[in-house]
């Protein structure tokens, strides 16, 4: 980690760590309705991914439950849960390295 040498209000000098924000992440979950194909076709849709990425992202959802299928930006997190939620799908935000 970076660190930076910046003043205070009082004018003297600090060393401080200068830790950047962690990014933010999409979450799609397991759901008892969708059919494994129609998650893989969204991911495709939605998201771009090739067929053997989709197909890996919706076995990990599946399989164990939910997967992060996007990271970035809170506001463009925040719109892909929006999608998810407009294709049926189970989806929310959270920050990375929340568990």
């Amino acid at each position: 980690m970076a660190t930076a040498a910046t003043e205070s209000v009082t004018g003297l000098s600090l060393d401080q760590e200068l830790v950047p924000e962690r990014p933010w992440q999409t979450v799609v979950w397991d759901d008892p309705v969708n059919l494994m194909t129609y998650v893989s076709y969204v991911f495709r849709t939605h998201f771009g991914f090739d067929q053997d990425t989709a197909e890996a992202l919706m076995l990990r959802v599946h399989h164990s439950g939910s997967a992060v299928v996007a990271e970035g930006s809170r506001d463009s997190m925040e719109l892909h849960v929006e999608a998810m939620h407009g294709y049926g799908l189970w989806a929310t935000a959270r920050q990375a390295g929340a568990q």
